[in-house]
């Protein structure tokens, strides 16, 4: 029997990407040389797209990975002292060390020094925090601990319509069901409890739902969920006895107006009992998506809260498989909670980060255009822009195998030198068509006076 007949048949149902072909033909393009640069603005990676990593990050890592570099003034005094102190974290003063399972225990505590601070004071536990790999790592290990294999009927997880692709892969890998819940693109991406129940109701007699994902700041979306949405979300998780799965990576990019980042941990503490202390939540966040955008050191961290005692044994066992995640990560990760203060020679340098208020301000004025709209966005990094498209690009895209939206974005590509990924990709109403690209992109932004059409 070959290997094919015998993969797991899980495998076998998740999603093949539709971005696959654009970045082949993306490189097909750059070898032909018909664009001086294709303007990649596909990915969720910053330094990809060419913004720059923040020095005071980049000078305490350069100074733990070659620790000469603390004797050297060519570095400033307290860029200096950081890294000997986390160097003295290290087992043996070195990054090339195994950490604890959890991640080095004085950055989870600055972590949950970090997480007190945002949520205006309520206690964050240390014993409650695991830092992995990338904030999808921390979801995925929970996720193995909800979803039982061997469940008939099997597993379902509410997941939000648009989404990124990749828990909606992990959950599928997994055995498990997706149990979608689509968000109003007419209210700006909102997450109605209507449309939760609607999902509900949708899985009866399919699966057997176990926990709601969220993501907010969303993606590929933008939306910044109100205080009040919050606690509904948390209201309706109560009385149905869902796990939370909340994704807050992009609670350092809020920039909307009137929009203001409520963590779901926060929320649910002021809420009081019951829901206080029963509500279980897991509350993601990454150095990759934040302001750092450090993708390459692959280190995010999660919180649980409410959980069985018996539970957390098992999550620690989870996270136990994989021995540590990687050290630089996990200093980026503490560096990120925990930056230069107001006196610091650092300070003044890191305090400039601020330029992607102004290019999503931009980008929601730039695409309400005939053939495009796109609501206003109250963070995140990306433009989920809706196209309009007309019965004959429909029909030419079917004739050539290709989802309408795949196929604007293989013109754009083709005719504009563009790459950006496809609606289908995230999930979409049906007959409704959008393609993301990622706002932080400073060519493309530069492009915002010149107009070319792009036959479809």
């Amino acid at each position: 029997m070959s290997v094919l007949q015998g993969i797991n048949p899980n495998i076998r149902k998740m999603k093949q990407l539709e971005y696959g072909a654009l970045a082949s033909r993306a490189n097909q393009i750059k070898e032909e040389r018909h664009y001086k640069e294709v303007i990649d603005v596909s990915w969720g990676d910053s330094h990809r797209a060419g913004v720059k990593p923040l020095t005071f990050v980049r000078q305490v890592l350069a100074a733990c990975v070659y620790p000469p570099l603390i004797n050297s003034n060519n570095l400033p005094l307290d860029v200096r002292q950081r890294a000997q102190k986390q160097l003295g974290t290290c087992a043996g003063g070195s990054v090339g060390s195994y950490t604890e399972t959890a991640g080095v225990s004085e950055i989870i505590h600055s972590i949950s020094e970090f997480i007190k601070r945002r949520d205006g004071g309520i206690p964050s536990q240390p014993e409650n925090i695991y830092i992995s790999a990338g904030s999808q790592w921390s979801i995925g290990n929970i996720l193995h601990v909800l979803v039982n294999s061997e469940a008939s009927p099997k597993t379902g997880v509410l997941i939000p319509v648009p989404c990124h692709i990749t828990t909606a892969v992990s959950i599928t890998g997994l055995g498990a069901v997706t149990v979608p819940y689509y968000l109003s693109e007419e209210q700006a991406w909102a997450l109605q409890v209507e449309e939760l129940q609607r999902a509900l109701e949708s899985a009866k007699g399919v699966c057997n739902p176990v926990a709601l994902y969220v993501i907010n700041p969303g993606n590929p979306t933008g939306y910044v969920q109100s205080r009040k949405s919050v606690q509904e979300v948390i209201r309706f998780a109560s009385e149905k006895g869902l796990f939370l799965l909340v994704d807050e990576v992009y609670q350092d990019s809020v920039y909307g107006e009137n929009s203001e980042f409520v963590s779901y941990k926060r929320a649910l503490s002021e809420m009081g009992p019951p829901f206080s202390g029963t509500v279980e939540l897991a509350s993601f966040h990454s150095v990759s998506k934040g302001f750092l955008g450090e993708c390459g050191l692959r280190s995010g961290y999660v919180e649980l809260v409410n959980l069985d005692p018996a539970v957390m044994n098992y999550i620690q066992t989870l996270f136990s498989k994989d021995s540590s995640s990687p050290v630089l990560g996990q200093i980026a990760l503490d560096l990120m909670t925990d930056p230069p203060k107001p006196g610091d020679p650092s300070y003044p340098l890191y305090n400039q980060v601020g330029t992607l208020e102004l290019y999503l301000l931009r980008t929601s004025q730039h695409y309400n255009l005939p053939g495009l709209s796109c609501p206003p966005i109250g963070g995140g990094f990306y433009a989920f822009v809706r196209l309009h498209l007309t019965p004959k690009s429909i029909q030419k895209s079917k004739e050539l195998g290709l989802q309408p939206d795949t196929f604007y974005c293989m013109k754009l590509l083709e005719e504009g030198g563009v790459l950006t990924t496809p609606g289908c990709e995230y999930g979409q109403k049906e007959g409704t068509y959008h393609i993301r690209y990622n706002t932080q992109i400073d060519k493309l932004m530069s492009l915002g006076g010149k107009k070319k059409k792009i036959h479809v």
